[in-house]
């Protein structure tokens, strides 16, 4: 326990329960199944658990700055639509690099505008990030819907495929581009001023106006970094199931805010760091590929995610914590 205890200090509390948590379910589903602990079975999580990683950083600092994007999902599927008519406009599956290159560009540029404008409702108009989101989530499925009429998008040059499902020194290429991201938001949050802004916001964003800090400029970039996560998710979602559609990875919305939960992200902003998120990712994968593993129905896993949403909101309570005070209970 007193080893626990330091690990605590150092990594913080969150980090450490999520370990443990973590090796527990190691333990469970090494036990349960044979195939768990296999080479095959986490890189066949290394390939799946970088869209969800991706869709939940781009979640991660509207949540820490007190608001929501609930249009990210649909962010990067306009922002995958977007590659994909330049793709298909130069040659489909004959198109080159510089195709696919410019299609890129061209999708995170449509992700970075679909955030940028939710970012300037949010700070010049005042309208709440939820309904603001909200909107574009509406405005970016009837415009994907209308562009597609439905159907799939699909045509495209087999080695873009690499992106999703290829690797790099031995590791799947979405992990590392995952890993890339990650990273990056790791020193934005922790090292930059607009993170240390962002966390300002957060907390009380007229203290934070009073004090000389500029809140509109934050915001507007919040949502702004978070569509150009968006995009280059759309990207791997498209390298990943080599079509696109309106709707790709729906599910996948209330996941990041489950994962986002899990991983110690205070709801009403101020608070939270990167690497317990990805913890919270990481373990919500392994619950997935474990369940499936052992048999159970693929819509379990969905149950059993939103049980835990359960759970983490009821530890997390107030009234747990008086009452385990009150018990003596040490966690």
């Amino acid at each position: 326990m007193k080893g626990i205890e330091r690990m605590r200090r150092l990594l913080g509390k969150e980090t450490v329960d999520l370990l443990l948590l973590m090796a527990m379910l190691v333990l469970i589903f090494s036990f349960l199944s044979p195939r768990f602990l296999t080479v095959a079975n986490f890189a066949s999580m290394g390939y799946q658990a970088p869209l969800l990683g991706l869709l939940t950083i781009a979640m991660l600092a509207p949540m820490i700055s007190g608001g929501l994007n609930l249009a990210i999902v649909y962010t990067a599927n306009i922002s995958g639509l977007t590659m994909a008519a330049i793709v298909l406009a130069f040659g489909g599956p004959e198109a080159g690099t510089s195709a696919i290159l410019l299609g890129a560009f061209a999708a995170i540029l449509a992700g970075a505008i679909a955030g940028a404008v939710m970012g300037l409702i949010i700070a010049y108009v005042g309208a709440h990030p939820i309904l603001v989101s909200l909107a574009m989530m509406i405005f970016l499925r009837g415009l994907g819907e209308f562009l597609t009429r439905g159907g799939d998008v699909s045509g495209f040059p087999a080695e873009f495929a690499s992106l999703g499902h290829g690797s790099l020194f031995g590791l799947p290429a979405p992990l590392l581009l995952f890993a890339v991201v990650a990273l990056a938001w790791q020193i934005l949050l922790r090292k930059s001023r607009h993170g240390f802004s962002v966390y300002m916001v957060g907390s009380n964003i007229r203290a934070t106006a009073y004090s000389g800090l500029p809140t509109r400029r934050t915001l507007v970039l919040i949502y702004t970094l978070s569509g150009v996560v968006c995009a280059i998710a759309g990207i791997l979602m498209l390298a990943r199931f080599n079509s696109v559609r309106v709707g790709h990875g729906e599910a996948l919305l209330l996941v990041t805010v489950l994962a986002i939960f899990l991983g110690g992200i205070d709801p009403f902003g101020g608070h939270g760091k990167v690497l317990p998120v990805i913890l919270a990712i990481l373990i919500l994968q392994m619950l997935s590929s474990g369940l499936s593993l052992v048999g159970a129905n693929p819509h379990l896993s969905t149950a059993v995610w939103g049980l835990f949403l359960i759970l983490v909101m009821v530890l997390r309570s107030e009234q747990f914590t008086l009452f385990r005070k009150r018990k003596g209970i040490k966690t």
